[in-house]
């Protein structure tokens, strides 16, 4: 790849602060490497002053294989293995360690962090259907209180009422500092404790680490940031790369309005754009660049290419999301007709749960893919295992296990402690609850359901449970005490519904369960020997990747941009994944959507109108 002008005043930046905003595809891991190499030779900096910071294990790692391959080539004779390559989280703990003689066994394993939630969930007898969800939801907010700083009593929950999370988050702190344990997020916190109050070793680390490279710096969060700013003083000898328009991460705290407001903070800063693409064809690089110049909280940049043209990018409406699978693939088989290899083809998804049926699909035709994130099995979801036990019972299962599953779901009043056998009787509650004739009237409603349900099919039954008996309702309740989006609720219902409507009875249907779990489990371990096959992904997990063939799934409105993104900030959010999505084809883009999904009309996402491409324009 030849260098640019732009490319050369980064690599030869001598000292002070410098911005490289670099776009998809533009050379920024070649001119960061060359920028290192640069300051041992041009400049004679000692290796031992120069660090470099990722987000990733595997960022740092590539980084450092390609600049020491770099050095090797090149002859390089000093001894530049002594540059310090790591992630925020390693270099913040290397400090603590310094100071504070931490070892490995301070720091605490997901499995103790979600067992000590777990135990405080449990003693505060918090009901919870999704237990996984829930203790994902509370780790990942108290990583954003602790993140960002906020005083506990000004962060309101996403997950639970405000002052339940509240005593959550006391509890779980409070049991760290007893069995001297940190988190990874306590790993920064220290770390800023410790170099505010401690000037004399702040001063330690500045006089070692004299230039600092900060790589996606649109990832960062604010104790990040302020961490690094501190390292980096008095000098400033702070170099970041990044890309504002493909800030995608604030779930996990990351704001991109850091990178916004670094020429504030920092006015002598020099700033240089990567504006050459040198991935894809001028046509992919014109529609993203139209749909990214619709977000009005960015750094203006013009992104252009001297790739050929190439097709067009192809927008395609379904009838239905079956319509919109088989199409895909079609397409692979095809591709792969061509010679096209199958690991040059990625199908992208806004969440992991969408790509459900067309595994179901590539399964059946033994298309071989492999998954960027851990598909999430429909079946084994709470809520189908709720359905699954109302079949079960209405078949003649009678066990205590099966009962608790749904006897109050919704809540029919029903105790344990009605429960005296392994197996459980219509009969003998009654007997429970003969004084009481309002509890007897809810256990025969529940009875005469289970009879009805007993003779219909998988589908009919998903349908009567949601509204006969009352499930619906239920969730309501649930939703609202959880925080959850019921839009979330209906979609599992949903794909359960669609899932059950090729087949008459519930055995052919739990058969067809335990075969997909089964074939599931098996490309999982496929996974981990090798990696091959179409590329599976969600939009948040593909940055970063390239391909020839790139297909975006399901961009309709709710979808992409996702229904909880309300706020305009959100929106420009959801824009800036599909501008990532978009991004990551070389030659060939198809972004698909359904006109109908689940029997409800759907409509295209306005990203596609940004894109300036008008429907079907498939050939060149």
């Amino acid at each position: 790849m030849e260098r640019n002008a732009a490319q050369e005043k980064a690599i030869h930046h001598s000292s002070g602060p410098m911005m490289l905003l670099a776009g998809p595809g533009s050379g920024k891991t070649t001119t960061m490497i060359r920028r290192i190499r640069a300051l041992l030779s041009e400049q004679h900096i000692n290796p031992a002053n120069i660090l470099v910071v990722t987000f990733t294990k595997a960022a740092a790692r590539e980084m450092k294989e390609r600049f020491e391959k770099l050095c090797e080539k090149e002859g390089e004779q000093q001894n530049y293995r002594q540059v310090t390559f790591g992630t925020f989280h390693g270099i913040f703990y290397g400090i603590l360690r310094h100071a504070y003689g931490l070892s490995r066994n301070n720091i605490i394993s997901e499995e103790r962090r979600y067992d000590m939630l777990k135990e405080i969930v449990y003693a505060l007898r918090i009901e919870t259907e999704d237990e996984k969800e829930l203790f994902e939801g509370l780790a990942g907010e108290i990583s954003e209180v602790k993140n960002s700083r906020i005083p506990l009593e000004h962060y309101y929950s996403k997950n639970c009422p405000d002052e339940v999370f509240r005593r959550i988050y006391t509890e779980y702190v409070s049991g760290c500092r007893k069995a001297r344990l940190l988190d990874f997020d306590d790993m920064l916190l220290y770390c800023y404790d410790l170099l505010t109050q401690r000037p004399d070793i702040l001063a330690g680390w500045q006089k070692k680490f004299r230039y600092i490279l900060v790589d996606e710096f649109q990832d960062i969060n604010k104790l990040q940031y302020d961490i690094v700013k501190m390292l980096a003083a008095p000098d400033n000898n702070l170099f970041i790369v990044g890309d504002d328009d493909q800030s995608i991460y604030a779930f996990r705290g990351a704001k991109p309005e850091i990178m916004m407001h670094f020429p504030k903070d920092f006015p002598t800063v020099q700033t240089e754009l990567l504006a050459c693409n040198y991935r894809s064809t001028k046509r992919i690089v014109e529609a993203a660049g139209k749909v990214i110049g619709h977000n009005k909280r960015r750094f203006k940049k013009k992104i252009h290419t001297e790739n050929e043209e190439g097709r067009k990018p192809l927008i395609k409406g379904f009838g239905t999301g079956r319509e919109e699978e088989l199409y895909v693939k079609d397409c692979i088989l095809k591709a792969r007709e061509e010679g096209c290899p199958l690991e040059e083809i990625a199908v992208l998804y806004r969440t992991n749960s969408g790509a459900g049926s067309l595994v179901e699909l590539l399964m059946e035709y033994q298309i071989p893919f492999q998954m960027r994130d851990t598909l999430p099995n429909l079946y084994e979801h709470w809520i189908s295992g709720n359905f699954i036990s109302y079949m079960r019972l209405a078949m003649g299962e009678r066990s205590r296990q099966e009962f608790l599953q749904v006897m109050n779901r919704p809540n029919r009043y029903i105790s344990r402690n009605a429960l005296e056998d392994s197996q459980v009787s219509f009969e003998a509650l009654r007997w429970f609850y003969e004084d009481k004739e309002w509890m007897c009237d809810r256990i025969d409603k529940f009875e005469e359901d289970l009879k009805k349900l007993k003779n219909m099919t998988p589908y009919g039954a998903v349908n009567y449970i949601r509204h006969g008996v009352g499930y619906e309702e239920y969730l309501k309740g649930y939703a609202a005490y959880r925080k959850l989006k019921m839009e979330d609720l209906y979609e599992v219902m949903d794909e359960l519904a669609e899932s059950a409507r090729g087949y008459k009875t519930y055995e052919d249907w739990f058969a067809h369960m335990a075969e997909y779990t089964r074939k599931l489990k098996e490309q999982a371990k496929t996974q981990i020997s090798g990696k091959s096959g179409v590329v599976i992904s969600t939009l948040h997990s593909i940055k970063g990747l390239e391909f020839d063939r790139v297909f975006i799934m399901d961009v309709n409105e709710g979808i992409i941009p996702y229904h909880k993104a309300v706020s305009e900030n959100d929106i420009e959010e959801e824009r800036r994944l599909f501008y990532v999505g978009m991004t990551r084809a070389r030659k060939e883009l198809s972004m698909l959507y359904a006109k109908e999904r689940h029997e409800k009309r759907t409509e295209p996402s306005r990203f596609l109108t940004e894109s300036g491409i008008t429907e079907q324009e498939e050939s060149a």
